[in-house]
């Protein structure tokens, strides 16, 4: 039996977050998710759904970090951008931010290839599921080059979703 990919889209998670999670309750989280990140290293785990979320939650840790492999293999598939569209890993994010009370960092896979267009729809639907940080796969999957050459694409890219956590939208630049 195949799985068939939920049907989302950025909008329908935008206003899915905004109506479970109030902005106000976004902007501690985020806060309180820089705060830890000035006060010096923390362990933050890694849920694969909603379960594991508040399980951790309940250990006490401080944060949660989403995990595209995590999830992935919870639904019985690859760990791929093939197998697991950005829609469908944005509403598995917006469902974990909406049923738990802490910060949660999200994970996205290779970050859609650092195609601009791409990465800004992915980055912008990412903060509109009310994460508090996003982090970004350097992976390539290519013997050749491991990683991608992020020191050249990088610093715009974290400016926008910088931004775009913090609820500016602003999509000039490279």
């Amino acid at each position: 039996m195949g799985h068939s990919e939920p049907r989302t889209s950025t909008s329908f998670l935008l206003m899915g977050t905004q109506e479970s999670v109030p902005r106000a309750t976004l902007d501690a989280r985020r806060q309180a998710f820089r705060a830890l990140h000035e006060g010096g290293c923390f362990v933050i785990p890694n849920p694969w759904d909603v379960g594991s979320a508040r399980y951790l939650q309940h250990l006490g840790f401080p944060a949660l970090a989403t995990t595209s492999a995590g999830f992935a293999f919870s639904q019985g598939l690859p760990d791929s951008d093939v197998a697991v569209s950005c829609d469908r890993s944005l509403a598995h994010i917006a469902e974990i931010v909406a049923e738990v009370d802490l910060p949660v960092n999200a994970a996205l896979r290779r970050a859609t290839g650092f195609n601009r267009t791409k990465w800004l729809t992915a980055s912008h639907g990412c903060a509109a599921t009310g994460v508090a940080g996003l982090s970004v796969e350097d992976a390539t999957g290519g013997r050749a080059a491991p990683l991608y050459d992020l020191p050249q694409r990088i610093s715009g890219r974290a400016r926008r979703v910088g931004s775009d956590l913090r609820g500016e939208h602003d999509d000039e630049g490279s």
